[in-house]
């Protein structure tokens, strides 16, 4: 009987110590599944920057922007909304990875297209990418003063270009940081702005609510400091998604909605009130199953 009691309790420890080595072997498994993080930000805008986020493939994404006149305007214009700027775009998920868009501000009449390409997505699981890098290249053909009024300035005068390197990472479920270095060149400019603008953002996602979001974006530049009256594009806004809609509300001393503006052509003070209410509304088109 003791040897029988003996046995059992032998068997016993056998089988739970096999139970923890199976158990711990899975886990070590499961960890080393590399998963892609999603929900870093829920479009492919911040507010007026891009994010590292793209459209899937066959995706079009129609993006429209309104940019109001600044509160300082006062009651006379009903603190800005009497007067508005907007552009409207596409981006098309060409792959997964892969973008390409088109869009056109009236706010100076320009017309603007870029590649996208996400290089690098955020993991879980050890040996995981920790971040996730996107690559960002675009051009500008920018239409005042009209040619006929101007024969002066040509087309190639007109150009500019610009380029980023998005890197982010989303920290647990609610913190999603994003920092890029930017490039901005204009075939043309006047003294004392030079040909080439360089800058660094700075954007900030936080979860309040499943479908509610607070975002925030800084564009400090790091030359052309010297210019009067040229100051740092500084935005705060909320995202709010609704199906296949995102409405984007915020605030910010740009009314410009591409690189080329916001970088190098932000006018607004905020400390003297010079400040855009705007909007964004984002609706997604599945072209491809």
């Amino acid at each position: 009987m003791k040897f029988n009691f003996a046995f059992l309790f032998l068997l016993i420890l056998n089988v739970a110590f096999a139970q923890d080595d199976l158990l711990s072997e899975l886990e070590s498994q499961a960890s080393d599944i590399n998963t892609e993080v999603v929900g870093m930000f829920k479009g492919t805008r911040l507010i007026n920057g891009h994010t590292v986020k793209t459209k899937g493939r066959g995706e079009l994404d129609m993006i429209i922007s309104h940019r109001f006149g600044t509160i300082s305007s006062g009651p006379y214009e009903l603190f800005g909304l009497d007067n508005a700027s907007m552009r409207i775009g596409f981006d098309y998920g060409i792959t997964d990875k892969l973008n390409v868009g088109i869009g056109r501000s009236s706010n100076d009449k320009i017309y603007d297209g870029f590649i996208k390409y996400n290089l690098l997505s955020q993991e879980t699981g050890n040996g995981g990418n920790p971040f996730s890098m996107t690559l960002l290249a675009g051009i500008t053909e920018k239409t005042t003063p009209r040619l006929r009024d101007f024969p002066e300035f040509t087309f190639v005068n007109r150009i500019g270009y610009s380029g980023s390197i998005m890197i982010a990472r989303k920290f647990g479920d609610m913190f999603s940081l994003q920092m890029n270095p930017i490039w901005v060149h204009k075939n043309r400019v006047t003294a004392p702005e030079t040909n080439n603008a360089f800058g660094v953002g700075t954007g900030f996602r936080v979860k309040l609510t499943r479908s509610l979001t607070l975002n925030g974006e800084y564009y400090a530049r790091l030359n052309q400091r010297n210019m009067d009256g040229v100051y740092d594009a500084i935005s705060l806004g909320f995202d709010i998604e609704t199906g296949g809609h995102v409405f984007q509300l915020h605030l910010t001393n740009s009314a410009g909605m591409i690189d080329r503006v916001f970088l190098t052509e932000t006018y607004g003070n905020w400390l003297k009130g010079d400040i855009y209410f705007g909007f964004n509304i984002s609706r997604t088109f599945q072209l491809i199953k």
